[in-house]
């Protein structure tokens, strides 16, 4: 078992620095498809297989779900700062917390996975309103101590949902 290939099942995030608008496009449809992708898993996937880690140590599948969901919240807020304030301040959160309560350890993802289908239908509106000038406006991270702008954002997102799609649907369930 290759422990970096469960936690990298799509490799690590390499930030493109030259982009084209195609690569805008694959980013954004990589996005907007996610919801049904997950959707479409979910309902093939038994209860045992959605509360099994995708990895040793890893979070389970449930928590993944609810994880994009909170995480997807978070940056699509982050992403409307940048486009409506200057140089906003975004508040980081500890993910891993977060994953730890109640609502996010919960087998049904139902509400998760609404969410997603909705955020996901709003932030493609969002991306799809930006003009050239739109994608270098950027929110300073504190916590990486540095600015990211919204095409670095759409970028990590993209990745961020194959990488976690790939987790929930990998057939890895121990041992």
């Amino acid at each position: 078992m290759n422990l970096e290939a469960l936690k990298y099942p799509v490799g690590p995030f390499k930030l493109q620095t030259d982009y084209t608008e195609a690569d805008l496009d694959e980013w954004m449809a990589t996005l907007s498809d996610l919801p049904q992708q997950l959707q479409n898993a979910v309902d093939r996937m038994s209860d045992e297989h959605l509360q099994a880690p995708y990895r040793p140590e890893g979070w389970t599948r449930t928590q993944v779900i609810h994880h994009l969901a909170d995480s997807h919240m978070n940056c699509f807020v982050r992403c409307k700062l940048a486009l409506t304030e200057q140089d906003p301040i975004v508040k980081p959160y500890d993910e891993r917390a977060w994953a730890a309560t109640p609502d996010a350890t919960d087998l049904n993802v139902g509400a998760s996975l609404d969410i997603l289908h909705g955020l996901h239908y709003r932030w493609n509106q969002f991306w799809l309103s930006l003009g050239p000038e739109d994608w270098n406006r950027d929110y300073y991270h504190p916590e990486n101590q540095r600015d990211v702008t919204l095409s670095e954002a759409l970028q990590f997102y993209a990745w961020h949902s194959r990488h976690h799609l790939a987790h929930v649907t990998s057939q890895w369930i121990g041992g």
